[in-house]
């Protein structure tokens, strides 16, 4: 198993803890990993995205430009990465603040209200694990449990007590992926 992804949206919106949270559960798992950050110098508001590469053997170069999977959190991450999704992959994105959607016909695309389950659960600041636990039920990649564990890796002690918020996160991004796939 071998997943090529990058995950991009605003700084701020937790794009690159989403992408520690998944290497941290790849090597909770044995497995070997790659997390390549990048951002503009506005931290927030800017735009930031993150190569991962989750993988059963050694990754040979870090640095790729066709992906098995795209998470895009705004309109410019769908603009800019849509075409750099491999004929069969997955683009995933917050239907909640897309207005041009993906238009390819050769991938999985997988519309999911991101923002607007974030906003049910009171916390905008879970729109990335909501994001994350669709990735998850789409690609397999690590296991929910693992996820967890590398989210307590990412998250400063201090926060350890919305742990449980997060996890509701993941589910309810699980439970989305059903939702829009039937």
């Amino acid at each position: 198993m071998k997943q090529e992804a990058i995950f991009s949206g605003f700084g701020g919106q937790g794009v690159l803890s989403m992408g520690m949270v998944l290497c941290y559960a790849g090597m909770k798992e044995g497995k070997e990993v790659c997390w390549m950050p990048s951002y503009g110098p506005e931290m927030r508001g800017g735009t930031a995205n993150c190569i991962i590469i989750v993988s059963d053997t050694l990754i040979s170069s870090p640095i790729i430009s066709r992906f098995d999977t795209v998470i895009a959190l705004n309109q410019p991450s769908v603009d800019k990465f849509e075409s750099a999704v491999k004929p069969g992959g997955n683009l995933i994105y917050d239907s909640t603040n897309i207005i041009n959607p993906p238009t390819r016909t050769d991938i999985n695309i997988f519309p999911i209200p991101g923002s607007a389950e974030a906003v049910k659960l009171n916390n905008m600041k879970v729109l990335n694990m909501i994001m994350l636990g669709a990735f998850l039920q789409i690609t397999n990649t690590v296991l929910v449990e693992s996820a967890l564990l590398g989210l307590k890796e990412v998250l400063p002690e201090r926060y350890h007590k919305l742990i449980p918020l997060n996890k509701q996160a993941l589910e309810v991004g699980i439970k989305s992926v059903s939702v829009v796939t039937t």
